[in-house]
């Protein structure tokens, strides 16, 4: 069974920065696709960003391109969301997702698994 526990989420102010945290247990996060997604109060589920099992290709929303980056860490069994320059928009619930193939990488139903969610909340 896999799992995944997000950390790292946090009331900051509008320029800051925050790193999220995922760590996956029950597989490894070399083997499957991982991805970010957010949801404020109110609105649809948002792709983040997403980093490809195969060879650690990234991709990333326009909202955060520039700002935010996903990597992981394979000793640690862990990906992170390096956000820079955060914004009051950025504020929402950010979940961790992954699964071991995706057939469109910016659709949640692509995943499998889910964790419980970290919220950023990025005041004025």
């Amino acid at each position: 069974q896999v799992q995944l526990v997000e950390s790292g989420g946090g009331l900051v102010q509008a320029g800051a920065s925050l790193r999220l945290s995922c760590a996956a247990s029950g597989s490894t996060v070399r083997t499957m696709d991982m991805a970010w997604f957010r949801q404020a109060p109110g609105k649809e589920r948002e792709f983040v960003a997403a980093i490809s099992r195969t060879d650690g290709t990234t991709y990333s929303s326009d909202s955060v391109k520039g700002r935010f980056t996903v990597s992981r860490d394979y000793a640690k069994n862990t990906v992170y969301l390096q956000m820079n320059s955060l914004k009051p928009e950025d504020t929402a619930v950010y979940n961790c997702a992954a699964s071991t193939t995706v057939l469109r990488y910016y659709w949640p139903t692509s995943y499998r698994y889910w964790g419980q969610g970290t919220q950023v909340t990025v005041s004025s």
